[in-house]
């Protein structure tokens, strides 16, 4: 089965709720390396879509000054 890609935000709605967990001593030893492997998977992907964005919003307006 494909892996379905989350929006910005869910991939950043999930993050918080692992965040909150992690600052309110919710997880266990066993789960902690899980949800911060998740964690960084979740920033790069944020990162990324956050990079891509500002690449099209740049092209658009340097589209907008060359006329």
């Amino acid at each position: 089965m494909a892996k379905q890609t989350k929006t910005y935000t869910e991939s950043m709605s999930e993050l918080e709720e692992i965040l909150a967990q992690i600052e309110n001593e919710e997880l266990d030893v066993d789960t902690l390396t899980e949800k911060v492997q998740r964690a960084a998977e979740l920033i790069k992907t944020c990162k990324t879509k956050l990079q891509k964005t500002d690449a099209e919003v740049q092209k658009i307006l340097d589209e907008i000054d060359a006329d």
